[in-house]
C-alpha cells in the first residue's frame, strides 16, 4: 500500500498511526509557477525545479532530485496492491490532485487499485481547513472511507488538468461549464484560480488584492496578516511562503504598492514575527480602483499554462461577469 500525501504535517501525523503502507509527500506546489501543456517529462522536471528553486530559495539540484524521486515513486505503483491519494478541497490540493490523476490516467493500472480520500469537512470541526489539522486518530478514521477512482473519473480529472495547463485559460471556463460534476471541489477551486488573473478594475488578482486590503486595514505585521488572510481566503490553501512571495512582488514592483522593513525575497523563520508592511499612496490608488497596477509594473507570471507577459495579450478577470476577457 502506497499513500501519497499533500503536506508534510499530514505525513508526520500519519506516521503516528497504525495505517499500513509506505508514505510519500508530494514534492511540488502546482498552484504557483509554469505548468505548460505539452512539455516532455525532462523539460517539465527542469521547468518546475527552476521555479521551486527560485521561489523558495532552495538549491536547483535539490529540487531536481526531489522531482526525480517523485517520478520514481509514482512509477513504482505496480509494486503496490493499492495507491491511496490523500487530498482536501482547496486549490493548492486540488491542482496537485488533478496532476496526479492525469498521470495515473496515462498508465495501465493493472492489478493496482487507485483510491482517494478527498474531503472538505470533518465531523466536529466547524471550520475545517485541511488534513494537516487532524490528529492521528482522526486521520486514521478516514482510511475506511476511501473509495476507488473509476476510469470515468480519471478521464474527467485529466480533462481538468489539460484545461488548467492550457495556454488558453478560457479552457478552464469551458471545463467548468461542461463536466466537473465528478469532482465536487473543482468548481470552487478553479473559479478561485481564475480570480487570480489581473482584475479589469485595478490589475491585481484576488490574492494580491486581499493582501493589499489587509495591509491597508492595519494588519501590518506578517504574522497577523497571514492569519487574517487564511481566515478569508482558505479556498487557496496557500502557505506562508506563497503569501510572502505575493507581498514581496507588491513591495518590489517598479512602483511599489507596499513598503517593508526588509528586502528579503524568501521567507525565513526570524522574518515571520519581525516583518511589517505599510501601504504606499500608489497602493491605495490601486486598492481603490483609481489606478491600474499593470501601468505601474511589468507582468511576467504563469497561472497554470497561461503565461501573462507585458506587451502581449493579457487575460483579465471581470468580477461583474465572472469570466475572463482580453
Amino acid at each position: 500500500m502506497l499513500h501519497i500525501i499533500n503536506g508534510g504535517s499530514t505525513e508526520q501525523t500519519l506516521k503516528q498511526t497504525t495505517v499500513p503502507g509506505e508514505l510519500f509527500c508530494f514534492r511540488d506546489a502546482l498552484i504557483e509557477g509554469p505548468a505548460p501543456a505539452g512539455a516532455d517529462a525532462e523539460t517539465w522536471r527542469r521547468i518546475r525545479a527552476e521555479h521551486l528553486a527560485g521561489d523558495y530559495g532552495v538549491g536547483l539540484q535539490e529540487c531536481l532530485d526531489g522531482l526525480d524521486e517523485q517520478e520514481q515513486v509514482l512509477r513504482s505503483f505496480p509494486d503496490h496492491e493499492e495507491v491511496i491519494l490523500w487530498f482536501e478541497h482547496d486549490l493548492f490540493c486540488q491542482l496537485n490532485l488533478i496532476y496526479l490523476l492525469n498521470w495515473f490516467s496515462s498508465v495501465e493500472l493493472g492489478q493496482t487499485r487507485l483510491s482517494l480520500i478527498n474531503i472538505g469537512e470533518f465531523p466536529g470541526r466547524e471550520n475545517f481547513y485541511g488534513l494537516g489539522e487532524l490528529d492521528a486518530n482522526e486521520l486514521a478514521s478516514l482510511l475506511p472511507q476511501r473509495r476507488e477512482v473509476t476510469g470515468a473519473e480519471l478521464k474527467t480529472a485529466a480533462n481538468a488538468w489539460h484545461a488548467f495547463s492550457s495556454p488558453d485559460p478560457k479552457a478552464i471556463e469551458h471545463y467548468l461549464a461542461t463536466n466537473s460534476s465528478a469532482w465536487p471541489f473543482l468548481k470552487t477551486a478553479l473559479t478561485a484560480h481564475l480570480e487570480r488573473f489581473p482584475s479589469v478594475a485595478n490589475g491585481l488578482g484576488r490574492i494580491e488584492n486581499r493582501c493589499l486590503q489587509l495591509v491597508d486595514s492595519g494588519a501590518e505585521r506578517f504574522t497577523d496578516l497571514f492569519s487574517k488572510f487564511w481566515q478569508s481566503e482558505s479556498v487557496y490553501g496557500v502557505g506562508d511562503a506563497q503569501v510572502w512571495t505575493t507581498l514581496s512582488q507588491l513591495r518590489d514592483a517598479r512602483t511599489p504598492l507596499i513598503t517593508s522593513n526588509t528586502t528579503a525575497k524568501h521567507l525565513s523563520p526570524e522574518l515571520v514575527s519581525e516583518t511589517t508592511f505599510t501601504i504606499t499612496d500608489a497602493g491605495r490608488a490601486v486598492l481603490h480602483n483609481e489606478a491600474d497596477f499593470l501601468s505601474y509594473d511589468d507582468i511576467d507570471v504563469w497561472l497554470g499554462g497561461a503565461h501573462l507577459e507585458s506587451g502581449k495579450q493579457i487575460w483579465r478577470w471581470d468580477p461583474n461577469t465572472n469570466q475572463l476577457i482580453n
